[in-house]
């Protein structure tokens, strides 16, 4: 009942047995090998330009990764500037602390900001409120502290950050990461602006690239192929 009532979009949760899901199943198997080989735990998720998925990517993302396994998952709100994950996983308003409120209060531990994400098997710490220009805050060294905290605990951490064409919190908060996912909408995103991104990013780690949302010719004869092996039917474009 509760998956009905949320964005189709969000296939890891609404259609975990779909081909859309499928694709985050096998990004969880490159990560899965990315942390056995590089320890690589704490990633950055954003995107060159809004609109391109990246907070569905994440969400589907944390749900893939807390799927038949026992790894502890943890998905980070760092968009603090047009925070979507509550709306998108119809939590309604979380009340304070977020992420900014325990970076703005040295006394607030981690735990404070973290809360369950229903039934989905994964832990979730919203963007929280706070007065202290975002720069700064994601320049603060209790950030870096917090993140470490969380790594000790999680198998994995997310982060949904804002796209970096508009603003360069990702580019501030990859320091504190192991990497960064770059999303990318096929068939809209300009290489120019990909090209911008990626020049923002020199000095982290791109672990990969995810495009989102695939020919709809390449769908049809994906569909019509391998129908069989999935139970459920395709209720969105594959965001990978």
């Amino acid at each position: 009942m509760f998956a009905k009532k949320l964005d189709r979009r969000l296939v890891s949760l609404t259609a975990p047995t779909s081909l859309e899901a499928e694709q985050y199943q096998a990004l969880r198997l490159k990560l899965e090998s990315l942390q056995r080989s590089r320890g690589v735990r704490v990633m950055a998720i954003t995107s060159p330009g809004v609109k391109d998925g990246k907070s569905v990517t994440a969400i589907n993302l944390a749900a893939a990764l807390a799927q038949g396994s026992d790894a502890r998952v943890l998905l980070i709100e760092a968009d603090l500037r047009r925070p979507a994950v509550a709306r998108y996983l119809r939590l309604g308003q979380k009340p304070a602390p977020g992420l900014a409120d325990i970076v703005d209060d040295p006394n607030r531990p981690l735990r404070d900001a973290i809360v369950a994400a229903g039934p989905h098997r994964f832990d979730v710490m919203f963007a929280g409120s706070t007065v202290v220009p975002i720069h700064e805050l994601l320049r603060s060294p209790r950030l870096g502290t917090l993140l470490q905290e969380a790594r000790d605990e999680y198998d994995y951490v997310l982060l949904d950050t804002p796209p970096l064409g508009p603003v360069s919190d990702c580019a501030l908060l990859a320091r504190w990461t192991d990497g960064v996912l770059l999303v990318v909408a096929a068939h809209r995103t300009s290489r120019k602006l990909l090209e911008g991104t990626l020049n923002l990013l020199e000095d982290a780690s791109v672990l990969g690239i995810v495009f989102n949302g695939d020919a709809r010719r390449f769908l049809r004869y994906r569909r019509h192929s391998y129908r069989d092996y999935f139970s459920q039917a395709i209720r969105a474009r594959p965001a990978m």
